[in-house]
């Protein structure tokens, strides 16, 4: 389990005039698999807060890392400041509330994943086959939004044209795409989230060019876990690109 944040993860932010409206340490609400019939999305741990502004049309949430730089983002649109609660004995702003009418992320397990690409650590190779099995839509769910907040293009950056994929440790689709990304783009890279994103990686011009190979040890594990339907299309759009893949 990612310990909390002690730095600033989640700030809030005017889109147009970039001024920030909260900084703080944890959010609750923002995270929820199904919509909530409660609009509230409260800020805890508060490190900056703009009471003035009680109102904007088109809020934005980014991410940041122990070094306050952007790491990932999500568009919110309209939202209105609620409560501002105070610590009794030295009055900071402890928590602030604000009612939110736009998007919020339907993983909930994304708030655990984004303190740990926030922190201090620099990600690991495999670390997303670490965590529970359900909890691989949410990484990749990060992997897609950092890689692009970051303004990456979908593309090969990587200096290895070869991808190597286990395919005992490829049970889900999104840990294909997972397993695909890291093996291309190093941890916690990007290649693709879904068949067209896939495509639009393998046909793009920018970054190191195009992907040439993958080795793909125990594929027949990935088949049992995937099916042949999915095998398949992906086996096929490799040939359509001229990627050549070794089953092993």
């Amino acid at each position: 389990m990612t310990r909390a944040a002690d730095f600033p993860l989640y700030v809030v932010l005017e889109e147009e005039s970039r001024d920030v409206l909260v900084a703080a340490e944890e959010v609750f609400g923002f995270f929820v698999e199904l919509p909530e019939s409660s609009q509230e999305v409260v800020f805890q741990g508060i490190h900056e807060v703009r009471k003035g502004r009680r109102r904007t049309e088109d809020a934005v949430l980014e991410i940041v890392n122990f070094r306050r730089r952007k790491i990932g983002e999500y568009f919110i649109g309209r939202a209105v400041l609620g409560d501002v609660g105070f610590e009794a004995e030295e009055g900071a702003r402890s928590r602030v509330s604000y009612r939110c009418f736009g998007n919020r992320c339907e993983y909930p397990e994304a708030a655990e994943i984004w303190r740990r690409w926030a922190s201090d650590v620099a990600l690991l190779k495999g670390e997303w086959i670490q965590r529970p099995m359900s909890y691989q839509d949410a990484w990749l769910h990060v992997v897609q939004n950092s890689w692009f907040a970051l303004k990456r293009r979908a593309a090969r950056y990587g200096t290895d044209e070869v991808a190597h994929l286990d395919g005992a440790q490829i049970l889900t689709i999104p840990g294909f795409y997972c397993a695909l990304g890291e093996a291309v783009n190093g941890p916690g890279g990007y290649f693709g989230s879904n068949l067209d994103a896939l495509a639009d990686c393998m046909s793009s011009d920018y970054g190191e060019g195009a992907l040439v190979k993958i080795v793909w040890q125990d594929c027949q594990a990935s088949r049992r876990s995937l099916g042949d339907e999915f095998l398949d299309s992906i086996m096929n759009l490799m040939r359509e690109f001229h990627v050549q893949v070794s089953m092993c």
